[in-house]
């Protein structure tokens, strides 16, 4: 534990990581600030030192996640030519999964005004699941110009069936339940045929 008035580093990345843990082991009604401030080995009060309530710290970590998932979805613009079309996609689409996708949309779900939080973020601007859709259209369709997509392939279509699926799997899997994975690794091959 963080003796008190000592720095804590990357303090919301720790505390970030340890609501995950709580959440992925009790589910979203095992989260509480303590619950995160005792998996993650630091002060009580570290949590609403750093935000206005447990509310907003749920908020901030489903944006924080939907973030790092844009980003590598915009990655793939470096990744055209590059290895398997189908991998490049999963390794995307699936991030959306990972990290415990499913938990903390179930977190979210039961937090109203968390949900609001994020909602009204994504209204405004922070990536989210229009980012993610719009980086893989525009990776299908690079990758469709260099011939390594079937030309009958809708790249828009295919980036919102990926991403449709994947949220509609993030809002319907919970903890314990068969990680939707395969079923994700499945769809994006069937699309890809065209």
């Amino acid at each position: 534990m963080s003796p008190r008035g000592v720095a804590t580093p990357d303090v919301r990345e720790r505390l970030f990581a340890a609501a995950e843990r709580v959440v992925e082991q009790g589910g979203p009604g095992a989260l509480t600030s303590r619950s995160v401030t005792t998996e993650a080995g630091c002060a009580k009060g570290l949590l609403h030192a750093h935000f206005a309530g447990l509310d907003e710290f749920v908020a901030e970590l489903c944006l924080d996640r939907f973030a790092r998932t844009a980003a590598k979805a915009r990655a793939l613009s470096g990744l055209v030519g590059q290895g398997m079309v189908a991998e490049n996609l999963d390794a995307v689409v699936l991030a959306l999964l990972d990290s415990g996708g499913p938990a903390l949309s179930g977190l979210a779900l039961t937090r109203p005004a968390a949900t609001r939080r994020i909602r009204e973020a994504l209204e405004g601007g922070a990536p989210g699941f229009t980012a993610i859709q719009e980086a893989v259209t525009d990776y299908l369709a690079d990758e469709q110009e260099r011939g390594r997509v079937a030309a009958t392939v809708d790249p828009h279509t295919v980036a919102l069936a990926l991403v449709g699926t994947a949220h509609h799997l993030l809002m319907t899997s919970w903890p314990g339940t068969p990680h939707p994975r395969p079923a994700m690794t499945r769809l994006v091959a069937a699309l890809l045929k065209g």
